[in-house]
Parts: C-alpha cells; structure tokens; sequence
C-alpha cells in the first residue's frame, strides 16, 4: 500500500471517529477513554506514516496535554463533563498549537449554540410518540448535562480540511 494511501486511509479514520464520538455522546451522554485514546493513537499513526518531525509530533502532544489540563479544571468545577474533557484534548492533539484557537473557538461557538438548542427544548414537553425513547429522555432531562461531543466531533471534521495533517498529502 503507498504512502499517500495509507495517509489518506489514516485521515478518513479521524472523521470516523468524530462521528461516533457524536453519536455516543448523543445516545449515551459518555465518550470513552478508549475512545480518546484512539484519537490520539490515530494522530501517531499518521505522524509516523507521514514521517512528521518528531519535535512536529512533540508540539502537537503538548498542545493536547495543555488543552487537557485546562478542561479537566473545567471539569473540577462541575462546568463540563469527564468524557469532553478527555475528548476536546484528544482532537487537539490533531489540530496542534497552529489551528488550536480555531478549533476551540468554532467547537465553542457550536456548542454554544447547542446548548442554548437544547435548554429550549427542555422547555418544551417531549411529544407522546418519543415518550418511551430512553436516550431522549435522559437528554430532555433539565438535570442532565449537554452532550458537548457533539460540537468537538463536528468542529473536529470541519476543521480537517484546513488542518495540517490535510495539507501533508494534498
């Protein structure tokens, strides 16, 4: 298998993942440890086959541990949850320190706006015909939180294009 497609099959991988990511955090209100790993794993993967520098390879794992560092306080704090902490670092290991506020500020602006989507409809009865949907009802559920995966997913997938490991194989 060449290179660039081993590259490409590599970065079909991280949208993969974005989707399950959201469709989990939809459904059950948790992203899995296993999960971020993989999404991390993924990115090493890709450096390696795509023979990034290993000091390119280092800034990209420290922007992650830094973003990890700064969700897990919003985490101590009750502000978001354990699964986004992790998540939110995991997809910033792809973005590195050069697409950094980009992804945090589209992801932000995102899930704001879902957050905001979501507090409406928790105004709101759930019609009769979804009643006896649990994953529905847990997320209609005022004292549940917001599955922000969703918004890190979809940022994540939007912002590959534009992102370097893109820019490596086109």
């Amino acid at each position: 298998m060449s290179i660039l497609l081993s590259q490409m099959i590599l970065l079909m991988a991280l949208p993969a993942l974005m989707i399950y990511a959201c469709f989990s955090d939809l459904f059950t209100m948790r992203i899995s440890n296993r999960l971020c790993l993989t999404v991390v794993g993924a990115f090493l993967v890709f450096a390696l086959v795509a023979t990034l520098p290993p000091l390119l390879v280092a800034w990209h794992l420290l922007a992650g541990l830094m973003v990890l560092i700064v969700s897990f306080s919003l985490f101590s704090f009750g502000w978001i949850g354990g699964g986004d902490a992790k998540f939110v670092a995991a997809v910033a290991v792809w973005f590195g320190f050069g697409q950094l506020w980009e992804f945090m500020a589209v992801s932000s602006i995102l899930g704001g706006g879902l957050t905001l989507g979501l507090l409406m409809l928790r105004n709101h009865p759930i019609p009769q015909a979804m009643v006896r949907i649990g994953w529905i009802n847990k997320l209609h559920d005022k004292r549940t939180g917001v599955p922000y995966g969703i918004a890190l997913g979809v940022t994540g997938i939007m912002l590959l294009p534009f992102g370097m490991a893109w820019q490596i194989i086109v």
